[in-house]
Parts: C-alpha cells; structure tokens; sequence
C-alpha cells in the first residue's frame, strides 16, 4: 500500500501545489471528505473554501474558489479558480478586493459583470475567513 498521494492543485494562471502528501481533507459536493492513498476512484465538485494536506508533521492549508476533483488511487487532481496557500494571503489585499467588489456590486453592471465581481467577492471573503482562522 503508498504511504503518500500525490496532491496536485491546478488553476487557469499555474500549477499552485504539487507534492506527495499522506492525506488531504476538502469540502466536496456532498460535504467534506478525507482522502487517504488507495481512495477509491472518484471525480466530484469542489466547494469553494479550505483543502487542508498532511504531510508528516506538517499540516498544509490552501484556501479555494469551486472546482473539480479527481481522485485516483495514488493522486488528488484538483482543477479550481483560485487557490492561495494560507500562509500567503495578504489581509489588506484581501480586504481592499472585498471593498472594491461590494462597491463594484452597487453600481448598474451587466449580469455577465456582476458574475465576475460576485467571484471576485466570494474570493476576497474565502481568503479573509481562512487567514483569520489560521493567522
């Protein structure tokens, strides 16, 4: 039996993270769920919010936007619009993101723009909730 899976997070921009890890905790389409190597064969939706990998000792945080995963034996593939290591998240940049998204919101946009403002906000909130559970 592996010891490790390969944990693999991928966005539009880059690949965010990729190394073995020995577990990997994430909220899907049907809640949240813990992978271990030799997780039978599954894909499902990823529910914007925390992955949370262990690796050793260490204990990994990565805050993401809805996606998709695909699990295989011996590899986590997640596809997602964003995804920040915790340790990376910048609370005043976070913030600011909020505030010019809930500005841009009250403003007469088109339905194509207030989707992608409404991502930008839902984004900006993540980040701020995670940073300040962990920070």
């Amino acid at each position: 039996m592996a010891a490790t899976i390969k944990l693999e997070i991928v966005t539009p921009e880059a690949k965010i993270f990729s190394d073995d890890v020995d577990m990997v905790t994430l909220t899907g389409g049907e809640g949240e769920m813990g992978i271990l190597p030799q997780h039978m064969p599954l894909m499902t939706q990823l529910v914007a919010g925390e992955i949370v990998a262990q690796k050793g000792k260490e204990t990994i945080f990565i805050c993401v936007g809805d996606g998709f995963v695909q699990v295989t034996g011996d590899r986590v593939a997640i596809l997602t619009d964003m995804a920040i290591n915790a340790d990376n998240i910048d609370e005043a940049r976070a913030e600011e993101a909020l505030r010019r998204a809930e500005a841009r919101l009250a403003e007469k946009i088109s339905d194509e723009e207030a989707a992608r403002v409404q991502a930008a906000l839902a984004h900006a909130t993540m980040q701020l909730k995670i940073k300040r559970r962990r920070g």
